[in-house]
This record gives structure tokens, sequence and C-alpha cells, in this order.
């Protein structure tokens, strides 16, 4: 492999034997037949050893970087190594948008949609929801394609596959017409107005430090043409300047703010691509739970707010329409996302997330694949209603475990 890789947090330093970055598809299909373990890697933007293998790391961003807009059937296909930020100036530029995006625009498509990874919108489903194809190559060098509207109920369970299930080469997404967005940042809102905050916009996120009951920032995000918020929204007060979510980082890394209307893709993530997403030294957690337990979830963690303050960053709360993606944190289920942006420390981490876990227990949580978690295999199996037919699935596609790693092996067991 040359020198050492890691992970875009730094926490993971990949066991890979060796590295590849394959310039076809037809090299990368005799890579995989020919390897005894095998992951794909996008953009690293994973907090634990998901995408980790002993065997061969494969790198897809030497692949032909094709984009196919087909407006007919309202949707786009792309490499899997591209980057969402890079996917939506391409897709604005010819007059189309996707329906979400996520916080950062970082991130690449396939593992993106592989890992569950969401936006914010009480009406609007994670990015894996706008998967209307896959294309990828199997364990034994095959090029295999499936699509939504040919493959019904097993589509559903490959498009967040955790990269268990074969190397993703290209994905079809669905687009809708492009269109403007303001975003305004709002203060101190009480927690019981969070479900009308939620409903207010079309994408609302929502942070809090847990030192404090009220909650510190809304971060709503209105269609242009929505009627302006009014003065005294919700209690709250309008921002009188730019924001960054995590506090001392600088508000030029995030995207416009104080009602500016401006193009989607610029207003959707929080984060500028070409900027530092987040913090850039942290850790992450994020558990998913009903929405129609929310005040209930957040109550419980109160008791914990004094472990979580010291080791947090920031918190951040979004909604996610339901989906019926079998592995998806929101399968058949409105969810509230409560996610965790922590300071780089581990071993003062590592406690937090178990006591945030422990109160979460009653609510079966589930949890951001690619995050920081610790949750039983069996919590996480009880929480996923189609978890054995992915595990049927994973053993018909992967019978010889090619694309495992550890984490998939302690959590779909052979």
């Amino acid at each position: 492999m040359g020198p050492a890789r890691r992970n875009w947090a730094g926490n993971v330093r990949y066991a890979a034997r060796r590295y590849h970055r394959p310039a076809t598809v037809d090299e990368l299909r005799r890579l995989v037949a020919g390897a005894e373990r095998v992951r794909a890697v996008g953009t690293g933007h994973s907090f634990n050893r998901l995408g980790d293998t002993t065997g061969d790391l494969v790198s897809l961003a030497g692949l032909p970087a094709t984009f196919q807009l087909d407006r007919d059937r309202c949707t786009v296909t792309v490499p899997a190594a591209t980057r969402y930020g890079d996917l939506a100036a391409r897709l604005h530029a010819q007059g189309y948008a996707l329906a979400n995006l996520a916080s950062l625009p970082h991130i690449s498509v396939a593992g993106a949609v592989a890992t569950g990874t969401h936006g914010s919108g009480e009406t609007i489903g994670s990015l894996a929801s706008a998967v209307a194809g896959l294309e990828l190559v199997t364990a034994d060098g095959d090029l295999l394609t499936v699509d939504r509207a040919s493959d019904g109920d097993p589509f559903a369970g490959m498009v967040v596959s955790l990269g268990a299930l074969g190397v993703v080469t290209r994905v079809t997404l669905d687009v809708v017409p492009a269109f403007d967005i303001r975003q305004h940042v709002r203060l101190d809102l009480s927690r019981a107005d969070l479900d009308a905050a939620f409903a207010s916009a079309y994408s609302v996120s929502v942070f809090t430090d847990w030192r404090a009951p009220r909650l510190r920032e809304v971060w709503v995000k209105q269609r242009a043409e929505a009627a302006p918020l009014p003065a005294d929204w919700l209690g709250t007060t309008a921002a009188d300047a730019p924001r960054h979510p995590v506090l001392g980082m600088p508000p030029q890394n995030c995207t416009p703010q104080l009602g500016v209307p401006g193009p989607w893709h610029e207003r959707l993530p929080h984060f500028r691509l070409g900027f530092t997403p987040s913090s850039g030294e942290e850790l992450q957690s994020e558990y998913h739970v009903p929405r129609a337990v929310a005040a209930e979830a957040l109550a419980a963690l109160d008791a914990v707010a004094d472990l979580i303050a010291p080791v947090l960053k920031v918190c951040e709360l979004r909604a996610v329409a339901a989906d019926r993606l079998w592995l998806s944190p929101h399968y058949d289920r409105d969810s509230l996302a409560i996610h965790f942006t922590w300071v780089a420390d581990a071993a003062a981490v590592l406690p937090v997330v178990a006591a945030v876990e422990e109160r979460l227990a009653p609510f079966a949580p589930r949890p951001h694949w690619s995050k920081v978690f610790g949750l039983a295999p069996s919590a996480v199996a009880a929480s996923h209603p189609r978890y054995a037919d992915f595990l049927g699935l994973l053993r018909r596609l992967d019978s010889a475990g090619k694309f495992r790693t550890d984490l998939l092996d302690r959590y779909f067991p052979r």
C-alpha cells in the first residue's frame, strides 16, 4: 500500500495489504474476481471500520467520469465515486436538482447511499431513497445491473448494502427541476416547538450543546417562493451574522445564510465544497428513533447531559421521512436523527457513547452505519425488520465473504 492510509477523521488506519485504482470497469472486474478480500473506499468519510479490509482496498476515482442525464425518466446516472458537490453543480447547470443533500457535499454518491446517509426534511427521504438503479461488480467479477422498476423488493435490499454485496460502479438517481432556497439561522428554540420547527420549511436542522434546556440554533432552509419567516418565529430571534454549527469555527466554511436566496446545492448542505466541513478533527455518532417518540428520547438523554456536554462539539437534530430500504435507519418509520459531533478523543468519547445508547435503548435506536457506535448485534438486528432478509441476500451474493469486514462479521455473522 505504500504510505499509511487513514479515513477522513484519521481515527482508522486501514489494514489493507494492497491499494488499487483501476482505470476501467473490466480492470475492476478482474481485480475483484481474483481477490480473497476486497473493499471499495470512497471519500473515507466513515468513523468506524466498515470500509476496512485486510485484503485489497479499491478506489473507484479512476473510472471514467461519465454523466448521463435522462430527461424523459428524470434520472441521472453517475460513477460511484462522484462527489455530491460535483454532481450537484453539473445537474444545476442542466436545470435539475436532487431532492435533498447531506450536510456536506464532499462525500461520494455510492458511499453515502450504501450507509443510509441523509439530509433533513420531514417529507424528504434519505439520499438512498433517490436511488433508481445500481450497477455493481459481484464476488465472481460479474457485472450486475438492478433497478427499482424491474427488481422490486430485492432491489430495496441492495441499496443500503454497506458495501457487502459487491463493488458499486454506477448509481442512477431520481432528479427534480432545479429550485432556489433561502437559509435563515434562528436562535434559542424551545424544545416544545421542535415538531413545529421541522414542519415549517423544506429542510430544517436544529443544533444544541446539551448545556441548556433550550435549543441553541435552528437552520431553516425554505423554498425561495415560500412566505418569509415572521420576526417572532416560534419565539426565536434571527441571527444577525452568519453562523457555523461548531462554536469557534469560521462561518465562511458554511453555505450562505441571512435569507439570501440561492441555488438548492448552495443552501441545502451546511458546508461549502472546497472548505473544511464540520470541525475537521472529530468523531461522530448518530442514532435514529421514531419521530413519534422524539420528545421521550430527548428527555431520556437529559439524564446523561452532564456526560455528553464535556466531550461534545455539537449535536444536530434532523427529521427524515420513512423509506422501504431494508437496512435504512429510516425503514418504515419517520425518524428523528440525533447526531453527535464529538471531540477527537476515543478514550473520552466511547464511555459517553455507551451511556447514550443505554438511555436510547427503549426507543429501538438504529445507528448510522458509518459512525461510531457499540450497540449489541442483537439490538441492531431487532431494530431492523428486514434484517433476516438482508442476511439471506448477503449469503447468496457473497457466500465466500469476499466483501466482509470485522464490523460486518459482528453485526451479520455467518
